[in-house]
């Protein structure tokens, strides 16, 4: 089978971990007899410098006529300008808005290899598999006004939280979906004691709720859940929540897991074929990405751990190309390397043989089968 795959490698230690997934996606390539073809644009810092803006309009249409996007990470200090214009992010913001990526999903696994790399207790992450979907075109991000002004008493801005019941529902019933092929259990995560939008979202839910029985539909305070995710992460499931607090609770659960090194994330939305995939859902056009930022102060020293980015590529199998066996292989690779105790410098641990970006790209490309 032929895929186009359209990379934007981004800033900072973005093109390093991309490069690694590219190894990954051309190694399962030659095993299972596919092609990927890679068509290269510009996005965040390094594309306000060459072209004068985030994300330029050619970028958008490379991504369009893909068949996935594999994003690396933006900004840096170069551009930590709070009067800037145009900043990296908006790079990030116009992408997810044209694509139509309206759910980021960000799975939490523990690997037992790396119980020791997180200040928790082993047996508080015992079984610990989650998974949080993040709304991602709606919410303060994106709502107006949005603005900054100044008058005689002093500066002021205004952000707006914005929220449709149709933007909503879609991303909570995406959320039903996948854990009807989890554990069955979903949490609705809100702040419906203060916030209108929050009161509209749990509504939805409740709604969205009665079509899916077969699903245990809970309701969490935003700041309860962020409590919870330290005390008991183990107790959930899928999490399903709006953007800016999606934004917040999965940085934190990044360190259940030892690093935001480790994280993947699928963005979904847009273009969905009929053909369903294991993970339960249609196939979906989609948006790859590790969880972690730009990481401006090891860029370029071969430092950064690339396994998100590959995480992100098995995810990419997945719910993008119905590639489920290839996923399969790639998270297995990504296990066995851990098992023989390999590590980058964020995760690793005394005893643990300390490898850098390329060399561990290698080490999980030459385990997947057939390498």
């Amino acid at each position: 089978m032929e895929f186009t795959i359209a990379v934007l490698a981004g800033d900072g230690i973005g093109p390093e971990v991309v490069r690694q997934g590219m190894r990954i996606l051309d190694t399962v390539g030659r095993h299972f007899e596919h092609r990927f073809t890679f068509r290269e644009g510009l996005v965040g810092g390094i594309a306000i410098d060459t072209q004068g803006t985030a994300l330029a309009d050619e970028t958008v249409t490379l991504c369009r006529a893909a068949d996935a996007v594999l994003l690396g990470a933006v900004g840096g200090p170069k551009w930590d300008d709070p009067a800037a214009a145009t900043r990296p992010e908006d790079g990030l913001l116009r992408i997810r808005k044209e694509l139509r990526l309206f759910a980021n999903l960000r799975p939490v696994k523990t690997h037992a290899e790396l119980l020791d790399s997180t200040p928790f207790k082993p047996e508080i992450l015992e079984g610990l598999d989650l998974l949080v979907i993040r709304e991602l075109t709606g919410g303060l991000y994106f709502g107006k006004p949005k603005k900054r002004w100044a008058n005689t008493r002093g500066r002021r801005a205004v952000d707006t939280m914005s929220y449709s019941e149709q933007e909503i529902e879609r991303v909570l019933r995406l959320g039903f979906e996948l854990a009807r092929g989890r554990r069955s259990s979903l949490v609705s995560v809100d702040k419906a004691n203060v916030l209108a939008t929050s009161r509209l979202w749990r509504e939805v839910a409740i709604e969205v709720g009665k079509q899916y029985p077969d699903v245990e539909l809970r309701h969490m305070l935003v700041d309860t859940c962020a409590m919870e995710l330290i005390r008991r992460p183990a107790a959930f499931d899928v999490i399903v929540t709006e953007n800016t607090f999606g934004d917040i609770l999965t940085d934190e659960a990044a360190v259940l897991a030892g690093s935001m090194g480790m994280l993947p994330s699928a963005s979904l939305g847009g273009r969905a074929p009929a053909r369903r995939s294991s993970a339960g859902v249609s196939r979906a056009f989609g948006l790859y990405e590790p969880i972690h930022g730009s990481a401006p102060d090891i860029a370029g020293e071969d430092k950064a751990n690339p396994i998100a980015t590959i995480l992100s590529i098995a995810m990419m199998f997945r719910f993008s190309l119905g590639l489920d066996a290839e996923a399969e292989a790639v998270e297995a690779a990504v296990g066995e390397v851990l098992a023989s105790g390999y590590r980058t410098p964020d995760i690793a641990t005394p005893g643990s043989s300390v490898v850098g970006t390329r060399q561990m790209g290698e080490l999980i490309a030459n385990r997947i089968p057939g390498a």
